[in-house]
């Protein structure tokens, strides 16, 4: 009965989109449109602007559009947002399924975040890339400026053998000194902003030094090696995080797959885990204690950054 209520109301959903002209990406985007920018009044506005904590749905969307925006897939977002409503529906969903209404809020809440938390993984990869890329890239740079002391000369000679993203923050580079405007000191500012990493930003910094004083092309190498160690630091922590991983992932599997062993072992357990009040608020509570347990996990694995 339950499952034909459910289906019943996934056909009104369904009609009414269809009654309407509404397309299934437009509302995901207004409705998480509202929940990034709700109509508050002057007093709510005047107290959000001077308290800096926001909501856990608001602080994981601002953090999916900022990776995104950095991958360049901007485009996508609506679809990370559609996916997030499909899951909140099927967790909630699966909830009452299996008759449990304690746990139809948690599923709901936890698959919700699943794509955030998947593209938040994703943005880690990319960093270590670009910051993989930026090690050599600047490395071969700052070796032909050492030896040329014309940053344009020493970017031409070896804009060929980079490779994305940092290829074209060179191009665009030379293509502003060489087209557009000869003013290097304004196109090194430029440079410094297309790629969010610390590093790169202060050998941008260091290069304008040493267009007015050649003499501080020494502080150059310095710089690059703090990518080395960086690099370095990130590989001894992704060592040492791989065990725990490894153990969260097993705990999570052998929590999950004690219920159906149960109904095998014995059916009058899991009737009491399934089909009682107090069964069925264990379960809500073990759900909570993964996702909750997942989300630190995904923030845990962020790779470390150099800051200033």
């Amino acid at each position: 009965m339950t499952a034909i209520q459910l289906l019943a109301c996934a056909g009104m959903i369904t009609g009414a989109f269809l009654v309407l002209g509404l397309k299934p990406m437009e509302f995901t985007d207004s409705l998480f449109a509202f929940l990034l920018q709700p109509r508050r009044s002057i007093r709510e506005e005047l107290k959000a602007s001077t308290d800096r904590k926001t909501g856990i749905l608001q602080r994981e969307i601002h953090e999916v559009q900022d990776v995104l925006e950095m991958t360049g897939r901007e485009k996508r977002f609506s679809i990370v947002c559609a996916a997030s409503l499909i899951l909140f529906c099927a967790g909630g969903s699966a909830a009452i399924l299996l008759g449990n209404f304690f746990l139809a809020p948690v599923m709901a809440t936890g698959l919700m975040f699943l794509p955030f938390w998947y593209i938040k993984l994703t943005a880690s990869h990319y960093k270590r890339d670009v910051s993989a890329e930026l090690e050599t890239a600047l490395s071969i740079i700052t070796t032909a400026y050492l030896r040329t002391e014309d940053i344009v000369t020493a970017a031409e000679e070896n804009v060929t053998y980079l490779n994305p993203p940092v290829s074209r923050v060179f191009q665009s580079f030379l293509m502003q000194v060489q087209l557009v405007d000869p003013d290097v000191d304004a196109a090194l500012r430029a440079m410094r902003c297309r790629i969010d990493n610390e590093v790169f930003r202060e050998w941008c910094d260091a290069l304008c030094g040493c267009l007015h004083d050649r003499s501080l092309k020494s502080t150059l190498t310095p710089i690059v090696s703090k990518l080395s160690d960086m690099r370095n630091v990130n590989a001894d922590l992704e060592y040492m995080v791989a065990e725990p991983r490894k153990e969260f992932l097993l705990m999570v599997i052998f929590v999950i797959g004690n219920i159906p062993l149960m109904y095998l072992l014995n059916q009058d357990w899991y009737a009491v885990l399934m089909h009682t009040v107090l069964g069925q608020m264990i379960l809500s509570i073990t759900a909570a204690v993964i996702f909750i347990s997942a989300g630190c996990v995904v923030k845990l694995m962020r790779p470390i950054e150099y800051r200033r």
